[in-house]
């Protein structure tokens, strides 16, 4: 990576793992440890917050420019020249969680009986930045966390569907960004760097259902952008049939004030109502929701959305 780049991140928060991966502490991380408050993925499924490393294996590569991405951008391309091994991103990805957690056990508020859990993870979300299917050992991480009994949480914009047609180990829930109803909307806010991207983003979507593990739509919603469309994104929907959908508003943070108006942030009340319109067609059950996260659950079957851990 390059160096220039690389101290910026490190001046971020990000702690490099090698030479193309990363770990962040997440928002939530803190609020858990501090005020026992936990992050939106412990309501809706279970983990818990305090115990899940935020990562990447592919910081600075990507597929897509989108406008409401937090990043500065200016990627390296999609294709990692030189990767890593599995085993050493997983390895130094839990030690650069040990050392980003240091800081917290001399601050009073601290619980520290989470603080000392905090030190043996038991999830990993692949989700930071970048686009995590460009790592070419991907199967390899998701077998190296497996190991470990680490749930995972892959999140993918789609472009890559070759990379999830080729894995063996599954994640433990995948997910999907679908943040535009239709090809014009797709290449306006997304920016992807493939000419054919929404022909790869629908092939995702055919073959979710065939991929034999928790699936995932989620909706980053920027108002004035792709809030709305409700038919069109149902027949995205139908076609996934995913176990859960995520309506989330967009967060007007990072790079992406650069981009975009605080404006273009919906509301917890249009995240709702975009969640009830759409759920007119698609008859899910109300799987919960978050209103400090702008976020509402669609669950295919409720009774199925907490993950039983013990049989990671």
């Amino acid at each position: 990576m390059d160096e220039i780049k690389k101290k910026t991140l490190e001046k971020q928060g990000y702690r490099i793992v090698g030479e193309h991966s990363a770990v962040k502490l997440c928002h939530w991380m803190r609020q858990s440890l501090y005020y026992d408050r936990p992050c939106y993925k412990q309501t809706f499924y279970g983990i818990e917050s305090h115990r899940c490393i935020q990562m990447t294996p592919a910081v600075d590569w990507c597929s897509e420019n989108c406008l409401f991405c937090w990043r500065s951008q200016g990627w390296e391309g999609v294709k990692i020249p030189e990767e890593d091994e599995a085993s050493e991103i997983m390895e130094g990805s839990i030690v650069a969680q040990r050392q980003l957690l240091t800081g917290f056990k001399g601050d009073s508020r601290t619980d520290m009986v989470k603080w000392m859990e905090a030190q043996q993870p038991k999830h990993m979300a692949i989700s930071l930045t970048g686009e995590p299917t460009l790592y070419g050992k991907l199967n390899d991480l998701l077998s190296e966390a497996k190991k470990r009994k680490i749930s995972t949480f892959l999140v993918t914009n789609g472009t890559n569907p070759e990379a999830l047609e080729k894995l063996d180990v599954m994640p433990t829930q995948l997910y999907v960004t679908v943040a535009a109803p239709n090809e014009k909307i797709f290449k306006e806010l997304l920016n992807p760097v493939y000419s054919n991207g929404w022909e790869k983003l629908n092939r995702t979507l055919e073959i979710l259902p065939s991929l034999g593990t928790r699936t995932v739509i989620r909706h980053t919603l920027v108002k004035d952008f792709n809030l709305g469309f409700i038919e069109e994104y149902y027949r995205l929907d139908k076609k996934a049939d995913p176990d859960f959908i995520e309506n989330k508003a967009y967060v007007h943070v990072g790079g992406s004030k650069g981009r975009l108006s605080i404006n273009n942030m919906p509301s917890h009340e249009e995240i709702r109502d975009f969640s009830s319109r759409l759920n007119g067609y698609l008859n899910y059950d109300f799987g919960g929701e978050r209103e400090d996260s702008r976020i509402v659950l669609l669950s295919k079957d409720r009774k199925k959305n907490i993950i039983d851990f013990n049989k990671i």
